[in-house]
């Protein structure tokens, strides 16, 4: 576990590393960068660099911290991977329940295997579940699939935005987090785009949090992200959800 720079969450937990690409928005992953790095400096845990691996050593690693903490779920894996068996999400899900002062925030791309992995299960009350939106072929789609799930929070994480997604039918979602791209080849995310995003989310009432620009200011120029800040439409925008009765 590690104390993580990621604006929305406090720390990051990796029962799971490594991954696949599945759509355009895992094209520039800054996990698989920073996995080949970890490996490069022998760190535990990275030998086998970016291929999928569980470490079922880490799975009590939050049942150590007794302070309240938020984690985001496997930063550097998709914990839904269709390699990843369900008796070890299964085995994930036990310690979320077994540490209820802890809020667990788990981020897919594999949204299609959400209904059928928890139609036989009940998302722990701590757990807030999400999927990343990039685009409107791959990422939109996700939302419906998350919908029917039933979770005190359910969030999208839409980052790095590529393109305008269009008309977002929100309902049952609690909290939408818009982000630009970093990294050497990071691509550009038009203002128009998150305001777009933002503008909806406040219409139909949910929480929304600017995490980033990225590489590409507004102003289309290419600098260094912290220059480039956290603001949009001339303000910070950091609403969090209020976690709900699943429903």
């Amino acid at each position: 576990m590690a104390e993580s720079s990621i604006e929305w969450t406090e720390h990051t937990w990796n029962p799971v590393t490594g991954c696949t690409k599945l759509s355009p928005g895992c094209k520039h992953c800054y996990a698989e960068t920073m996995a080949r790095r970890l490996k490069a400096m022998g760190a535990p845990g990275y030998e086998r660099g970016f291929e999928l691996t569980l470490h079922p050593e880490r799975l009590e690693q939050p049942l150590r911290r007794k302070t309240p903490t938020t984690y985001f779920v496997n930063s550097m894996s998709d914990l839904f991977h269709e390699a990843v068996p369900d008796r070890f999400v299964d085995q994930v899900l036990d310690v979320c329940q077994r540490t209820p002062q802890h809020t667990y925030q788990v981020l897919t791309k594999r949204a299609e295997r959400l209904p059928t992995f928890f139609a036989s299960r009940v998302c722990p009350a701590n757990v807030w579940l999400g999927v990343s939106v990039e685009d409107r072929r791959y990422g939109v789609p996700r939302i419906a699939q998350l919908r029917k799930v039933k979770a005190a929070v359910r969030f999208l994480s839409v980052e790095p935005l590529l393109e305008d997604v269009g008309k977002l039918n929100l309902r049952g979602i609690h909290w939408v987090i818009v982000g630009g791209e970093s990294g050497a080849k990071a691509r550009p995310m038009d203002e128009s785009w998150a305001e777009s995003v933002c503008a909806q989310a406040i219409a139909q009432d949910v929480p929304f949090f600017f995490k980033q620009w990225g590489a590409w200011g507004a102003d289309g120029v290419r600098r260094d992200k912290k220059r480039n800040g956290r603001e949009l439409s001339g303000r910070r925008w950091d609403e969090f959800p209020v976690a709900v009765v699943a429903a």
